[in-house]
Formats: C-alpha cells, sequence, structure tokens
C-alpha cells in the first residue's frame, strides 16, 4: 500500500456526519479522501478532496468506488458488501472487513456470533415472522427486532405479552429476551493490523423515550468501577473474536445485579464516541485512522469529565435549518458545538451534537439541561 501521505486516496463508503467528523481527522494526517453518498447534498460534499454521488447498495456503484482508490472505509453499514469482497479479494484493501460487516448489518448474524463465542448478551430466540412469535408467546416480554433495516432506533419493537403481538413485525427478525437494566453504557475499541488493540473509557448513554436515540451521555461512566473493567475487558473480547481492522462500538446493558452484556454492536465512528473529539487525548475520528491505516493506535484516556448532547430537529420543522440559541449557548464555559452540514431540519433528525467539559458533574448535568433548553433546530 502506498505511504498513507504520498498520492494515496482513501475511499469512504456513506457521506454523513461521521464521515464529514473523519475528514476532518484526514485533514490533519494530509490524506486525500473520496465519499461516495446518493445525496447531492451530503455533509462530506464540501469537506471531501472529491465527491461521487451514487447509491451505496449497487453493486456496481460501490465497486467501480473502491477501484479509484487505494483502501475502502464506511461510516454506514447499509451498503453492498457483495462488492466489498469483490474488492478485497481483486487486493483492494476493505476495512473493517466485509466479512466483518456483512455479521453486522443482519441483527439475527450478530447474535448467533455472540453466542458461538461466548461473549454476554441478552437471551434470543430467532423468528421468520409473526407466526414464529405466536409460537414463542411465552418467550415475552420481550424486543421483536428486525434482521435487517432497523437504523438509529428503529426496526425495534416492544412486546409485554400476547396482546402486543400484532405490534410485531412480520419479517425475519428475532425476540431478546427483555432486560431490566439499570443502565447503557458504550465502549468504543480500535484494532490496527498489527492486533494493537485500544479501548476508550465507557460512557453512560441516556435516551429519549420518544425517539429511542442517545439523548445525552455521560462520560466517564458512573458505574462501579468492577463494572467498567468488565465491560472494557468484554469490548476487548468482541474486537479479537471479529478480528476487526478499524473501530467498533460495542453498546452494553448494565443489569440491575451488575452484569454487563453486549447489546449491539458498529463497525465504525459512533454517536457514543462524538465527546472524544474535545474531551479525550485522541478522538474516535483519529483512531480509526490511524486503525485502517496500521499507525500506532492514540492515547484514549480523558483530559476531561464530559457530556455530549445531540442536537435533533424540532418537532414539527422541516425545511431550510435555522439555529436558535447558538449565541447563548456558545456564552456557556465549556461548550463545543458541532453542526453537521445539513442544509434542511426536520423532526429528530441528527444535526449536530455539543460537548461540555467540566470537572464538576453536577455542574455538567446543569448545563446539559440549559443547552437542551436552549439550542434548536428549526425552520
Amino acid at each position: 500500500m502506498k505511504a498513507f501521505y504520498q498520492d494515496f486516496k482513501l475511499g469512504i463508503v456513506g457521506g454523513g456526519q461521521l464521515g464529514r467528523m473523519l475528514i476532518q481527522s484526514c485533514v490533519n494526517f494530509d490524506v486525500f479522501t473520496s465519499v461516495l453518498d446518493p445525496s447531492p447534498i451530503a455533509p462530506c460534499r464540501e469537506l471531501a478532496s472529491h465527491f461521487e454521488q451514487g447509491s451505496l447498495t449497487d453493486y456496481d456503484t460501490v465497486y467501480r468506488f473502491g477501484k479509484s482508490v487505494d483502501l475502502v472505509t464506511i461510516e454506514i453499514e447499509n451498503i453492498n458488501v457483495q462488492a466489498l469482497y469483490q474488492l478485497e479479494r481483486e487486493g483492494v484493501p476493505v476495512f473493517p472487513q466485509p466479512r466483518v460487516i456483512e455479521i453486522i448489518q443482519d441483527k439475527r448474524k450478530q447474535k448467533q456470533f455472540y453466542r458461538e463465542h461466548g461473549i454476554p448478551t441478552a437471551d434470543f430466540i430467532l423468528v421468520e415472522g409473526r407466526a414464529d412469535i405466536v409460537a414463542n408467546a411465552a418467550f415475552l416480554p420481550a424486543f421483536n427486532k428486525l434482521g435487517t433495516g432497523g437504523y438509529d432506533g428503529g426496526g425495534v419493537q416492544r412486546l409485554n405479552s400476547s396482546a402486543d403481538i400484532d405490534k410485531a413485525f412480520d419479517k425475519p427478525g428475532l425476540l431478546e429476551q427483555y432486560i431490566d437494566f439499570d443502565r447503557e453504557i458504550s465502549v468504543i475499541a480500535a484494532r490496527n493490523a498489527n492486533g494493537e488493540i485500544a479501548v476508550f473509557p465507557p460512557v453512560e448513554c441516556v435516551f429519549d423515550p420518544r425517539y429511542n436515540l442517545v439523548d445525552y451521555l455521560l462520560s466517564p461512566s458512573s458505574a462501579a468501577p468492577a463494572v467498567l473493567q468488565r465491560a472494557e475487558a468484554i469490548a476487548r473480547q468482541v474486537v479479537e473474536s471479529f478480528g476487526i481492522i478499524g473501530l467498533l462500538a460495542v453498546e452494553m446493558f448494565v443489569t440491575k445485579s451488575g452484569e454487563v452484556l453486549v447489546n449491539e454492536v458498529a463497525p465504525r465512528p459512533h454517536n457514543s464516541g462524538h465527546q472524544t473529539i474535545s474531551a479525550n487525548h485522541v478522538s474516535q475520528y483519529e483512531q480509526h485512522l490511524r486503525a485502517i491505516l496500521n499507525l500506532p493506535l492514540g492515547h484514549t484516556a480523558l483530559k476531561s469529565p464530559s457530556a455530549m448532547v445531540n442536537l435533533l430537529g424540532e418537532d414539527g420543522h422541516s425545511g431550510p435549518v435555522r439555529y436558535e440559541g447558538l449565541d447563548e449557548v456558545l456564552q456557556i464555559n465549556g461548550v463545543n458545538v458541532v453542526l453537521y452540514g445539513k442544509k434542511e431540519t426536520r423532526s429528530h433528525r441528527k444535526m449536530g451534537h455539543v460537548t461540555i467539559l467540566d470537572d464538576n458533574v453536577q455542574r455538567l448535568l446543569e448545563k446539559v439541561e440549559l443547552v437542551k433548553q436552549t439550542l434548536k433546530a428549526v425552520t
């Protein structure tokens, strides 16, 4: 492979906000970036060295794009993995590897992978449709998850009893045991081709119950030290089991008895790692770049406790975006605002995020509420 700083082209499949923030790290390493995305106004368009509009699920489009670059990476899993396999066979490095992406694309394969590799996860039953759920009604309460197609909180339905089965998906998926958990945490880990692994400190995720999306997170998590150590060990186990080259976000449940269970993983930069841009010695984006280029991995320790607030489009607003309250938020000590370059907003669309740094956890929480109440993505 060419030296990354000499006539080297990195291909990024997907041009959303994750790709945009990855490009910002690429600039620091003088890496030429070529981006493929279906939207003519994708967030990456104005930052990429080269931008190509095209379908991420079309074999020929993804294959041709991959042949034009020296290494392919992704910022979204919903892509044509067969094209990535062919690129890999023809000698184009693809990181994360197609076999990893293919498993993670399907929640059914994901859960089976955990079971086969002794990775702790909630019990589950594979189902082909609603009839299988009826036959397994004794397993309820449980979450019915689509095997493929769910994204950003979609494709998941809670079924409390047989009375809820009419809400179930009549497609291949799974029933996952309902866990009465204490908290949700996320650990982001990276692995390079040399086998070096680095793990970021676990963060605690607080979800918006309306959208099933992260409302805000706290870094580090306030869970007991033994729980955090267990979570980091599990993240390492998952990374090693996949043998991934790149970044892996491992979302976990912590039960009320202190057990740590893997929920889902994402083979790319993740919403639960945005705060690393400001709060850690290396960001998740630079770490992903280091991993896929087989460079030494960066130091993941915190520089400061932090919180990250997702900036979502306001209910009832759809159209050209306007940011209300930006001046007021920027006056708050420790606030760092990142806008994603999306020209139009809509209800609960991710438009940006705000990282807040403060050594005092109570002040962090107060600032979180102030930011949530003040900064709005409206039309």
